[in-house]
């Protein structure tokens, strides 16, 4: 035997020791018996996809078989945006790891939609002032790009107004792309094609319009909303030209596609965000603080589309959202600070759904 090929055996063995904890690592685990809620009856065989970090936002891909999500791991300033299967396998940056990312989703290609500072400013921005209390920031230096899946390159920039715009989703017909933006001085909804042309505004009320995505058919978008009046509008007022906003009380509306027929589902007075459609068109589910007298705790609940037969379905004492089902409705992707590894850590889970 080769001497030289002799002496790397110990490295290469090495090498695939590495490989495949690393892979080990990235693999669905099943959340531990002692975890389960008993009156979260619609989720069983949840797994565990992330372990470490603050994962967010993760969302399928056409063929729901992978995940894009954004994580700030630990030590980050930022967060990045990547990809992994829909079994917590193959994890992948696929931003650039400069600036602040947000918001990503899959093209029906394949490829990846999200929001990014990079392209304006490679350093991390400026988290708003402390003393301002909890506030969103809406960093000016947002645009809407696509990225290639496979390598990360920037292929189009799909925004080019200074102000900011994010929070894009696809419909799952795969024709249209809904966004928020600032462009008109207030934050609004607005739809585009896929090459960010054919712009039609879809909400025009005083208060912040966003967070929207599109029914499996289509024909119907759901969105967070807030409609301050008075001393309320003025405070709104006010920290928008900060570009900054208080989501303090946000509710639930539906609209059609071409932004007619807008109403309100839910009434609480609380914070409820991240609304997505089950697939059969009839119910939304989403997060919310409603049941926290603090309003810190935030767990994930479903209504009809027309605000009645609410129902809870998460009861973790820390952060349950972003919930996503799969287009069959058997499975739904959601965030949560359950089964952490390091106190603030939130991760992407995976269950089984049952009506």
């Amino acid at each position: 035997m080769n001497k030289k090929f002799k002496s790397s055996i110990p490295f290469i063995l090495l090498m695939y020791f590495f490989t495949i904890v690393q892979v080990f690592a990235q693999t669905a685990k099943p959340l531990p018996v002692d975890k389960y809620d008993s009156r979260e009856k619609h989720l069983k065989n949840i797994r565990q996809l992330t372990f470490t970090g603050e994962n967010a936002e993760a969302y399928l891909s056409f063929d729901d078989k992978m995940l894009s999500f954004q994580s700030r791991e630990q030590g980050a300033n930022c967060d990045q945006i990547y990809t992994m299967t829909i079994d917590g396998e193959h994890k992948k940056l696929i931003s650039s790891g400069k600036g602040r990312t947000t918001c990503s989703y899959y093209l029906p290609n394949g490829n990846i939609l999200y929001a990014t500072t990079a392209l304006n400013d490679e350093i991390c921005p400026t988290p708003p002032d402390p003393s301002k209390g909890y506030v969103w920031p809406l960093y000016p230096t947002y645009d809407i790009v696509i990225a290639d899946s496979s390598n990360g390159k920037i292929l189009k920039k799909l925004t080019t107004e200074p102000n900011y715009d994010a929070e894009a989703t696809i419909s799952p017909k795969g024709d249209r792309i809904v966004f928020t933006s600032l462009r008109s001085g207030d934050i609004e909804l607005y739809s585009c094609d896929l090459e960010g042309n054919d712009i039609i505004q879809l909400t025009d009320e005083p208060g912040y319009d966003g967070g929207a995505f599109y029914s499996l058919d289509g024909t119907k978008i759901v969105y967070r909303a807030s409609r301050p009046k008075g001393v309320d509008l003025d405070s709104y007022t006010k920290l928008l030209k900060e570009n900054l906003i208080r989501p303090k009380q946000l509710e639930i509306y539906v609209m059609d596609a071409d932004g007619s027929n807008k109403h309100q589902i839910t009434h609480n007075g609380k914070a409820n965000f991240a609304p997505f459609f089950h697939p059969d068109g009839k119910r939304v589910i989403f997060a919310s603080n409603m049941d926290d007298p603090k309003g810190r705790n935030f767990d994930i609940f479903m209504v009809n589309i027309d605000g009645t037969s609410l129902e809870r379905i998460t009861y973790f004492e820390e952060f349950d959202g972003f919930p996503m089902f799969t287009r069959d409705g058997k499975k739904l992707i959601f965030c949560s600070n359950r089964n952490n590894s390091h106190p603030g850590d939130t991760n992407v889970f995976v269950a089984d759904w049952e009506d």
